[in-house]
């Protein structure tokens, strides 16, 4: 049994009778204590598949993304002087109860996210140039399970305090210390039901406490990178892409599916009841939303809240949804109707857009577009669209990755009602079909059904390296697998495999000795006994290659020294990206002040291949500076020592 989807089979009981549809009365209710269990190493939901786990001890227990210092570093970003570190703080400042600006509520069941029963109000105040959404959440959650039932609708409708877990607080608002020409972001908070008080972590599927904000970033387009290093040696929130550290990660306000929520059938709380003041939300969202060149305004009744999205900005792309839903620009239509579906995946694949797209990857991923990565700006040249908005970018820049993901590591789709509904769906049938004659890896087993993730998988990491005679790292990625068996099944003429010296075979992390020549490693995976199909890296060890280093010798200096050749020209405070028609923030490799941790936030040490440092520069997901890596070299080939330098290092643990 897939372990993701163990919560979900227990049966849903009242300890009371409840109204057999929704609107009963708060009487009805019987409360129990909310359940509460611990993440455990392969449960990812709600958290990013790097979250920053340090390289020896590569677990979610050690992750600085789930970590009270991330938390307490946001909010010193976004709230430095705790003028919002309670319920009642956060209210008064954005104007909730004050008559200024125009104030609206709605409540519904959340059927497809996170299983709530919801009471949002939501406002937008142009004097104070803020939009704010305030949600009370009501979770019914009888034998310990999370998961929507009618139940936590009526609770929310009563505002019954027994199931209130928690208000959830977003605000679109200027920075602090905000300067001429600033824009507003969106920021994130939780509190307490009962005292008030900003919560560091919250519980938000069942799965155990996950610090904020990462755990809201996951879904609102925000980026959960690691924290930086000033001069005095602190760590704290910042955004390398950015000159400021502000406290803008780049997320988003989310649109409001209107056909994925559940309603009551009172009078007065219906679908019907409540369709204009979820427009008018809806119109509230379109105002936090950039607008690209040429593109329709998005907020033509408050002017103060229109910008003009930037080069490197995201550009706005779920307007799309919400247009296409109401009938088009200006939102002629009443009522939400989605039949949005991209003029490229109508030509080329609309069954998995419609059935997999829609469902389980679209509400997440239509904010994670910028426009260095793939909107209407051109720059780079054909950018991928992390939308998945382009079908023929989708084949040719994710099919891979979305198949380890989903089938492999487990950590898509990410929220876990998400993940439950598309598991028990015919997505993965549809989705399998269609990822392996794209990737030429199996998705499904020898019964045609789909490979689910919980099984052994053998992976050790980049399939093929370079490396100088003597030790070599190997580092397997870690998914669900309890054990490990590395082993040399081809090796120089004269040395027989076997005889090869191997230490912490039984490891995800090992090594072994290797002389002069190709050798062939194999790793064999397993889980409760059960043994995955082996996978092999090809290692050729040669005595020397212009510009390869030695693989245990490799630091951060020498790190330092292949980006001053090859990314700096860029990848500087005084330097713009080539060709880019406006000012590009870049990534600051030339500072020395947190270079290690900028870096290494972009290495993901439980699975190296997906990792940043490597991607961005070998153009898998476009890089602005053009080819560095060429992945695609044999290995042994000059050309390609840099890429096995900085393979060698991270597999070393990336020492300093």
């Amino acid at each position: 049994m897939n372990p993701r989807l163990r919560s979900t089979l227990a049966a849903l009981t009242l300890t009371a009778g409840v109204a057999g549809c929704t609107g009963g009365s708060s009487n009805d209710i019987s409360p129990s204590s909310p359940p509460v269990s611990q993440p455990v190493s392969s449960d990812m939901f709600l958290v990013f598949p790097n979250p920053q786990v340090p390289p020896d001890t590569p677990d979610l227990a050690h992750a600085q993304t789930l970590s009270q210092d991330y938390a307490l570093a946001y909010y010193e970003a976004i709230d430095p002087l705790n003028e919002k570190d309670t319920l009642d703080k956060w209210k008064a400042a954005n104007g909730f109860g004050s008559g200024t600006g125009i104030e609206v509520s709605a409540v519904f069941g959340d059927i497809r996210d996170l299983g709530y029963g919801r009471k949002m109000t939501a406002r937008r105040d142009p004097a104070r140039k803020t939009i704010a959404f305030l949600v009370e959440n009501y979770l019914v959650s009888p034998g310990g399970v999370y998961g929507y039932t009618p139940e936590s609708l009526d609770a929310a409708l009563a505002s019954d305090t027994r199931w209130r877990i928690q208000y959830n607080a977003i605000e679109y608002s200027l920075g602090p210390n905000a300067q001429p020409g600033d824009v507003p972001f969106a920021k994130f908070y939780n509190f307490d039901p009962v005292s008030g008080q900003r919560r560091l972590t919250v519980d938000i599927d069942g799965r155990g406490q996950k610090a904020m904000p990462a755990v809201c970033f996951s879904c609102h387009g925000g980026r959960a990178d690691a924290l930086e290093r000033n001069a005095s040696g602190k760590l704290f929130f910042g955004h390398p892409l950015f000159a400021s550290a502000n406290g803008d990660a780049q997320a988003r306000l989310q649109p409001f599916e209107v056909g994925n929520f559940d309603f009551s059938k009172v009078t007065g709380h219906t679908r019907a009841d409540y369709e204009a003041a979820l427009k008018l939300m809806n119109r509230f969202v379109l105002c936090s939303y950039p607008v690209p060149a040429g593109g329709p305004n998005n907020c033509p009744d408050e002017p103060v809240f229109n910008h003009p999205a930037k080069i490197e900005e995201w550009q706005g792309g779920a307007a799309n949804l919400i247009r296409n839903a109401y009938g088009g620009d200006n939102l002629p239509n009443d009522t939400y109707v989605d039949t949005y579906i991209p003029s490229s995946w109508a030509n080329g694949n609309p069954n998995v857009y419609r059935s997999v797209i829609a469902k389980s990857c679209r509400a997440c991923h239509m904010l994670r577009d910028n426009g260095r990565d793939g909107d209407s700006s051109g720059f780079p040249p054909n950018p991928p669209h992390v939308d998945f908005d382009n079908y023929q970018q989708f084949v040719d820049k994710y099919a891979k990755l979305t198949r380890h993901y989903l089938f492999d590591l487990g950590n898509m789709p990410l929220a876990k009602i998400v993940y439950d509904n598309f598991w028990q769906s015919d997505g993965p049938q549809l989705l399998a079909q269609f990822l392996e004659p794209l990737t030429g890896s199996i998705a499904r087993d020898a019964s045609g059904k789909p490979v689910q993730p919980g099984r052994p998988v053998a992976d050790p990491g980049p399939l093929t390296r370079t490396v100088l005679p003597g030790w070599v790292p190997l580092r397997a990625v870690q998914t669900f697998n309890d054990a490990y068996s590395w082993s040399v099944i081809q090796a120089p003429a004269g040395v027989a495999p076997q005889s090869v010296p191997i230490q912490d075979a039984d490891k995800p992390q090992a090594r072994f000795n290797a002389t002069v020549g190709i050798y062939t490693v194999q790793l064999v995976a397993s889980r409760a006994g059960v043994q995955s199909a082996p996978q092999t890296v090809t290692v050729v060890v040669k005595d020397s290659i212009p510009g390869l280093l030695d693989q245990n010798t490799i630091g951060l200096a020498n790190i330092k020294a292949i980006m001053a050749d090859n990314c700096i020209s860029c990848h500087s405070a005084s330097q713009l990206a080539p060709n880019s028609p406006e000012p590009l923030p870049p990534v600051d490799f030339a500072d020395d002040v947190g270079l290690y941790e900028r870096i290494r936030s972009r290495i993901n040490f439980t699975d190296i291949a997906t990792s940043r440092l490597l991607l961005k520069p070998a153009d898998l997901v476009a890089h602005g500076g053009g080819l560095i890596f060429d992945a695609s070299l044999p290995p042994g080939d000059q050309s390609r020592a840099n890429y096995d330098n900085f393979i060698n290092w991270i597999a070393n643990g990336a020492p300093q």
